[in-house]
């Protein structure tokens, strides 16, 4: 606890809210269960809940709260997006996808689902040869709309306490001087020597290792993967500040 401050305890809800919205990162990850015991006083909050933050950003404080009424309070949920029905976060396609489904599962936190409409979007922006054979080549990825893998990245963020995306894996991939072997297991995507089986061995949920999350396929080799974090609309989300 920082000198001077209050247990989160004590906290009015108002005060809670303030925290969680303007803290540091280690600071609202120590509020992340104060966030969830304190639901139903967070709903009662209506409309004010969500005034401070920003829906075109990818704030994963806001995420979480939305995901803790899903958990126990989804029908002052339902009252409070309702003006907003395909999902609090706008999200922006330069082919016409539909992010609805994807915020929804990721509000649910049914990361499977999730993860199989990523992997579908991923196929459709690199064109109809990868999704005809289902997978996507790495040379198909300098083309891809960066306007949607933002939108990708952002649910992601905000839906997983800031632990998955294409954002996080880079940035974990950059800590380790780009050395894919060692982030692997690190995200759970090979254990031992042995590459995890899909769909099975993978976790979905928000206690899988950070970065688990969203799939890309490594057994057609690192070059995909890093084709994908390498697009210029994922570096310069990471060069924001």
């Amino acid at each position: 606890m920082l000198s001077g401050s209050s247990p989160s305890s004590v906290l009015s809800t108002e005060q809670l809210l303030d925290r969680f919205a303007s803290g540091t990162a280690r600071q609202r990850r120590g509020l992340i269960s104060t966030v969830e015991k304190r639901a139903a006083e967070l709903a009662a909050l209506g409309g004010a809940l969500l005034e401070r933050f920003d829906r075109q950003g990818d704030d994963w404080a806001v995420g979480w709260i939305l995901q803790v009424l899903q958990r126990h309070q989804p029908g002052e949920l339902s009252d409070l997006l309702a003006a907003w029905p395909d999902g609090w976060f706008q999200t922006e396609s330069a082919v016409g996808v539909d992010y609805a489904p994807l915020q929804r599962d990721l509000l649910q936190e049914n990361f499977e689902a999730a993860d199989r409409f990523t992997s579908a979007v991923l196929r459709q922006l690199a064109g109809p040869q990868a999704e005809q054979r289902g997978y996507v080549y790495f040379s198909e990825v300098p083309a891809m709309a960066g306007l949607d893998l933002t939108s990708l990245d952002r649910l992601w963020c905000a839906y997983s306490q800031g632990r998955f995306g294409f954002t996080t894996q880079a940035r974990m991939l950059e800590a380790l001087d780009g050395r894919y072997e060692q982030l692997w297991p690190r995200i759970g995507w090979k254990q031992d020597g042995v590459w995890t089986r899909y769909p099975g061995a993978f976790t979905w949920s928000i206690k899988a290792p950070e970065g688990h999350m969203p799939l890309v396929n490594q057994l057609r080799g690192v070059r995909l993967m890093d084709a994908l974090l390498q697009h210029p609309a994922l570096l310069a989300r990471r060069r924001q500040p």
